[in-house]
């Protein structure tokens, strides 16, 4: 009779790699449930199954920690989003996709994250210097994304950092009236005023 196949061992280099995902998932998870002030790295900890020695070695602080968690997640999402495919279609068509895509942006866990750590970062000093450089990164890469999904043609405009810009801080202000006033994102009135105006700057 055969013997039963023996699962693969990891090597450090993965394990490290597994339970930094898990720290980092958790951290999310928490602090999008609980907010900034309520999610401490016992409930982390505890959240992603690790010891407290373990995760102190892949994040020596709790801002250190909190920041990274955002960020990856953000990343990750972004990511996703980069593999949107490439088709030939332009116009007016292609910027109402591209602006449902950018409005997607400000509906993620991630968006929600950051907003916790901004606010926090207003009276905390320390903290806010581990999240700027890091929103200055996310930054660069929603402006790549941006570029991606409205495609050549409308990047190449003009207009396009105006509208892109337009569009990034209307979408946000928008998006943070929905922690106190859920609905559905997907028929929000500013949608349609967000594609009529896109289309008008861009084609």
């Amino acid at each position: 009779m055969a013997a039963p196949d023996t699962p693969a061992r990891r090597t450090q280099g993965e394990r490290r790699a597994s339970s930094h995902a898990l720290i980092l998932d958790a951290a999310v998870s928490a602090l999008v449930e609980h907010g900034y002030a309520h999610t401490t790295t016992v409930t982390i900890q505890a959240r992603a199954g690790v010891s407290r020695g373990r995760m102190l070695h892949h994040f020596p602080s709790r801002a250190t920690l909190l920041v990274a968690a955002a960020q990856h997640l953000a990343a990750e999402w972004i990511a996703d989003m980069e593999t949107w495919p490439h088709t030939s279609m332009s116009g007016p068509e292609r910027i109402d996709q591209a602006v449902e895509i950018m409005w997607a942006v400000f509906r993620q866990p991630s968006f929600w994250a950051s907003i916790e750590l901004w606010t926090a970062s207003r009276t905390d000093p320390a903290l806010r210097t581990e999240v700027l450089p890091e929103e200055r990164r996310l930054g660069l890469a929603l402006q790549h994304l941006a570029v991606t999904v409205f495609g050549p043609v409308h990047s190449g405009h003009p207009a396009f950092e105006d509208t892109r810009e337009l569009l990034f801080t209307s979408m946000r202000g928008v998006a943070m009236t929905y922690a106190i006033d859920p609905r559905d994102p997907t028929t929000d009135p500013h949608l349609r005023l967000w594609k009529r105006t896109a289309r008008a700057m861009l084609t």
